[in-house]
């Protein structure tokens, strides 16, 4: 069976999420957009834990439980903020459980180190990562720990503002035990080729969905081929980088996340690796740092060139979501927008779903149902000839087509 997953989401416990960000509007989103697999997200925040275990019954698979139509597996994202090698480190991690009782057992264990209450993305002080991964796995071998978008700024493992050179360095002896490290929006597998110390690592995209709206939700995901759905066999097909289960993921353009090139937001400024660096990594007009992005960190870190393929690399599709793509092609460059959502949700209406529009539609039926002008922009996201100009410093890049 073929399953798209996005593993990374949260919901209304967790900071800046829409109030609508529920089991019930998220499996209706996730059916919408094409998405059959989604991971609880939060599941430390105890009213969420509860509204859990009050809702999901046993799914297709052991490991994964089904609510409104679709499956789910048992995730959350914690925060880790701790000093070591005299500098702060605020690392995100990715957690999941085969089962709601491991999930009591971890709730239980991480509570000793903040407020899961406070937040569906609980700060977790006093401990570093090597020793979260550790009582993680002491509580059960099944558990997988992800570093969270790894290369974001501030809360990436390869993070600028506070992360590490390598995984070794963050997670110690326990770095053996991390199979896989999620991009984040503003790398692709592309840019984490070319360092050879993640060969050994599976490379997943998601979401990060703030809210179900279709803009958010599936907006990177990823793809398998599966003989049965369960934990087991989704976390295996990951480990083992298998093209034959993990059939490839799904990326916007790079470019497109907020924090691609070094820049400082306050002056518009935003600068490529060779000028940034020649700065001193300081803005040009007011002197002060430059948030350095991720593809200037890519350039320091690796050791190999720009379009590096290694052997046996799970391959990428890079698409936009739908209603970004109308609402660009259409020049009505705001979120909510009526008009934009109405054909936004005649496209989906038209072929199932929107990974059904962005993937597979042909030519002529996009034409008919939303017109010349937007199926072009489809036909050229999913072609590759998208343009985008890119993000930097908490602004999202924003494409032509």
């Amino acid at each position: 069976m073929q399953v798209i997953a996005d593993l990374h989401i949260h919901s209304r416990y967790a900071i800046a999420t829409s109030k609508d960000t529920d089991l019930e509007h998220l499996a209706f989103g996730a059916k919408r957009k094409g998405v059959n697999l989604l991971s609880t997200g939060d599941f430390g925040h105890p009213a969420w834990f509860a509204e859990m275990k009050s809702k999901l019954e046993p799914g297709p698979g052991k490991g994964v439980y089904s609510y409104r139509g679709l499956s789910w597996v048992l995730g959350n994202e914690v925060s880790t903020v701790y000093k070591q090698d005299g500098r702060t480190r605020k690392i995100h991690h990715l957690l999941f459980a085969p089962d709601l009782d491991t999930v009591g057992q971890v709730n239980d264990a991480l509570s000793r180190f903040g407020n899961l209450a406070s937040d569906g993305r609980p700060i977790l002080t006093g401990i570093n990562s090597a020793e979260l991964a550790e009582r993680l796995y002491s509580v059960s071998k099944d558990i997988v720990l992800i570093p969270a978008h790894a290369w974001t700024p501030w809360f990436g493992v390869f993070g600028s503002k506070s992360g590490f050179d390598s995984l070794e360095e963050c997670y110690e002896d326990q770095a053996k035990r991390i199979f896989a490290i999620e991009t984040g929006l503003s790398s692709d597998p592309s840019m984490n080729w070319r360092l050879s110390c993640l060969d050994r690592v599976a490379l997943i995209s998601n979401s990060d969905a703030h809210s179900p709206n279709l803009w958010r939700l599936g907006r990177e995901a990823n793809v398998f081929e599966l003989s049965r759905l369960s934990y087991r066999n989704l976390f295996q097909a990951i480990k083992d980088k298998d093209p034959s289960r993990f059939l490839f993921t799904v990326e916007v353009d790079p470019a497109y996340g907020k924090y691609h090139l070094s820049g400082h937001k306050k002056c518009g400024v935003s600068l490529s690796p060779e000028a940034s660096s020649k700065l001193g990594n300081r803005c040009p007009k007011c002197g002060k740092k430059l948030t350095v992005g991720v593809l200037q960190r890519v350039e320091e870190l690796s050791d190999r060139p720009e379009g590096y393929v290694p052997k046996g690399a799970i391959p990428f599709q890079r698409l936009l979501p739908l209603y970004e793509i109308i609402s660009y092609a259409t020049g009505v460059r705001r979120p909510y927008v009526k008009k934009v959502i109405e054909q936004q949700d005649a496209l989906i209406d038209a072929f199932g779903n929107e990974f059904n529009v962005l993937l597979g539609a042909p030519s002529e039926a996009l034409c008919r149902t939303a017109g010349r002008a937007v199926a072009d922009a489809i036909l050229a996201t999913r072609d590759g000839r998208m343009k985008v100009t890119p993000g930097y410093d908490g602004v999202y890049g924003f494409p032509a087509f």
